[in-house]
């Protein structure tokens, strides 16, 4: 960490003070020091997170460890890192039978290791703590659009109608990202086609409805003492829909999202708010045909919410000039791998690692972020569509024929392609984040050199 008293060599502004935003600001903070000034721009009143549960991967810990936090973070999670869900693997059952399911199989992956669940506000808490001096942090700030000056500056409008300027801009403001939208409205033409802009700035909906809720274990114990729920990561599947169910907040509590999809609604933009309060009635009849080990975890819900699952088509850059985008901004997706948290951790990592690199200035900024798409783009994208292979198939029994006899072989069939699927995403990342910035340094080495000689030849 540099103790110069010298100006900081080019100001960073970051939308978005959720899970990407953080460790972004943190990485740079590491490595820059008071060599890069950061602002952190959030458009609530305060830095709190969507959503209750998040797992984390080896990749992710593997980021964590980099930064320090990891023996922190981990101390929160469902149990100990050593016997959390990932170590115990996940329990998959065969659940649309009223009258009682049964265990499908029991699912322990060889090649995941030191990844743990928690409580998603938990996290954002403990990343609060770590945010570096070097940033100024600015609630009740919307970023409605950015403009680039004359001077190569960004000068941003937000919906209180203030402004700032800015030499960097990163969004990780999310799934409605003005970032990305701004980007893509005011990117040239001839590098994308004007037709295909709200294809890459608006979300799409999967046609799927998501219930969510988080309650006290005690509460499953005394209504099911013996229910899998209670302390296993479980999924209870079924045609068209199911059931994640796993412990959070050291085991005290159950984080649950339960799907229910309607293929011919994918795509179709979605009337409403996206996340509203439900009724309990309402969530039960969703899966009134489901075993009673299923319905017991329904029953517990508490203050339940329904979110529309909106994801991104595929862009076909993370960056342009100064700007970058980050997190669900740039690739949001489903959660059935439970990897879009872990992506935006290591895009965060990856980018801050670059910009707080001692060959980065601001001259070269772009060809920093040019290294970060180089590594990042490509392997995002394949997660989230190995994520979205998961759903309909397998966990939603979209692949089984109508045919009962052979429901047996075909439900085996099923379990050794979601094998293939939980395994191959993993495998194709093995090397991880940190692999990932060795060779998002050498690229920027390598270009900061070739810009070097271009200039000397000049």
């Amino acid at each position: 960490m540099s103790l110069s008293s010298d100006p900081p060599k080019f100001r960073v502004a970051i939308c978005g003070a959720g899970i990407a935003g953080l460790f972004l600001a943190i990485t740079i903070g590491q490595f820059a020091g008071r060599d890069i000034h950061i602002d952190l721009y959030e458009a609530r009143d305060a830095i709190t997170t969507a959503g209750f549960g998040v797992g984390i991967s080896r990749r992710a810990a593997e980021v964590m460890v980099e930064l320090g936090l990891y023996e922190k973070i981990s101390h929160i999670s469902a149990s100990s890192p050593s016997s959390s869900y990932v170590s115990t693997g996940r329990r998959l059952r065969k659940s649309d039978a009223p009258n009682g399911g049964f265990e499908w199989f029991h699912y322990i992956s060889k090649t995941i290791k030191q990844g743990f669940s928690m409580h998603r506000q938990e996290l954002v808490d403990i990343l609060k703590q770590s945010i570096p001096s070097s940033c100024t942090m600015h609630i009740n700030k919307r970023l409605t659009k950015y403009e680039k000056q004359s001077s190569g500056s960004l000068a941003l409008y937000f919906a209180d109608d203030s402004t700032s300027i800015t030499d960097v801009l990163i969004g990780a403001d999310g799934i409605h990202s003005p970032v990305r939208k701004t980007l893509f409205e005011t990117i040239s033409p001839d590098i994308i086609d004007p037709s295909k802009i709200r294809h890459y700035s608006d979300p799409s909906w999967t046609g799927t409805l998501v219930y969510r809720s988080i309650f006290p274990v005690e509460k499953l114990l005394k209504l099911d003492p013996n229910n899998v729920a209670a302390k296993d990561f479980v999924m209870f599947c079924g045609r068209g829909k199911h059931i994640v169910s796993y412990p959070v907040s050291r085991g005290t509590l159950i984080n649950v999202v339960a799907y229910v999809a309607d293929e011919q609604k994918t795509g179709i933009p979605f009337e409403g708010h996206w996340v509203s309060a439900v009724s309990q009635e309402e969530v039960m009849k969703a899966y009134q045909d489901f075993e009673p080990n299923a319905k017991r975890v329904l029953d517990c819900f508490e203050n339940p919410s329904r979110w529309a699952l909106h994801v991104l088509n595929e862009l076909p850059l993370f960056t342009w000039d100064r700007v970058a985008l980050i997190g669900d901004a740039a690739h949001a997706m489903t959660s059935h791998l439970a990897a879009g948290a872990g992506q935006a951790i290591e895009d965060a990592f990856v980018l801050g690692r670059l910009l707080a690199h001692p060959l980065t200035t601001l001259d070269n900024v772009p060809t920093a972020l040019k290294a970060y798409q180089d590594v990042r783009l490509s392997f995002t994208q394949f997660v989230a569509r190995q994520s979205e292979r998961t759903t309909r198939p397998i966990y939603d029994f979209c692949a089984l024929g109508t045919d009962r006899g052979n429901e047996q072989e075909e439900m085996e069939i099923l379990k050794e392609k979601m094998v293939d699927l939980l395994e191959s995403w993993v495998s194709e990342g093995e090397g991880g984040a940190v692999a990932e910035w060795v060779k998002a340094e050498r690229q920027l080495q390598e270009g900061s050199y070739s810009g070097r000689c271009e200039n000397s030849a000049t």
